[in-house]
């Protein structure tokens, strides 16, 4: 169990976090960019070092995430692209890094940092992309934290103890009820459309998956955490875990009216 001051490190520096990823979210343009740019590239650094790449083969996977990254800025800033295009330099970017260092780990690295950047970006582009990318962003935290409080007050049984030995089910129930409840709110307040409403609680369990993802990654690499950058938090992954698969389908879900007028005009 951790000790009270421990816990009050980790509930400080989350505070702090938050607080950054509001305010670049609130601001929008370069400065969000910014933000989940640096994150990604810290992200890859944290993953690499997971697969034990060398520190050469790290630079390399960092370098080829870099350009996709810099064409996923504000179009004022850089140039206007289609996401289309800037998904296939992803791509790119990835079957460079294996070719280069015969490393599929990395390559799927740059993918698993490279495509969350993308979504968040996309969706803070929307009309109401302020309270859709807030919502895809905060039903992670609601995730973690009713999954926190839930575990903590019920226990039970484990949900996968050979990976997370301190995540249970009821904690998975608490974190996918505290969610939907996030959802409903952001519904009522916010005008949030019922089909990303009503998919809250499924990304809620993507949360979790993400969670449990980057803890088998960090099992099998034998360490207790991605990294050490954050106080009482561990790496840049280890908060951003959830959200990795959360991002893309967000996105997708917001987008999708646009593109069943596009599929309807193309075939109707």
């Amino acid at each position: 169990m951790s000790k009270p001051s421990d816990l009050r490190v980790r509930a400080v520096v989350g505070v702090a976090l938050i607080a950054v990823a509001a305010a670049a979210l609130w601001a929008g343009g370069v400065l969000f960019w910014l933000l989940v740019a640096v994150g990604a590239l810290l992200m890859m650094s944290e993953w690499a070092d997971l697969h034990r790449a060398t520190p050469r083969q790290k630079r390399i996977a960092q370098f080829a995430l870099f350009v996709p990254l810099c064409l996923m800025a504000p179009p004022s800033i850089i140039l206007e692209t289609r996401d289309f295009f800037v998904t296939g330099l992803l791509a790119g970017a990835a079957f460079f890094t294996v070719i280069v260092t015969r490393r599929r780990e990395l390559a799927l690295g740059t993918l698993y940092c490279g495509l969350p950047v993308l979504a968040l970006t996309v969706l803070r582009r929307q009309h109401q992309g302020l309270a859709w990318t807030f919502w895809a962003m905060a039903l992670v935290w609601a995730t973690d934290i009713g999954a926190y409080f839930a575990g903590r007050a019920i226990g039970g049984a484990k949900l996968w103890p050979a990976i997370s030995p301190n995540k249970t089910w009821a904690g998975l129930a608490g974190g996918v009820f505290a969610a939907s409840l996030f959802g409903a709110a952001m519904h009522l307040a916010a005008g949030l459309p019922l089909r990303m409403t009503l998919a809250t609680p499924v990304l809620a369990v993507l949360a979790q998956g993400g969670d449990l993802y980057e803890s088998w990654l960090k099992r099998r690499a034998g360490v207790k955490d991605s990294g050490t950058l954050l106080p009482g938090h561990g790496g840049v992954m280890d908060r951003l875990d959830g959200l990795v698969p959360v991002a893309p389908l967000a996105a997708f879900l917001a987008v999708l009216p646009t593109v069943r007028l596009f599929l309807a005009g193309q075939f109707g």
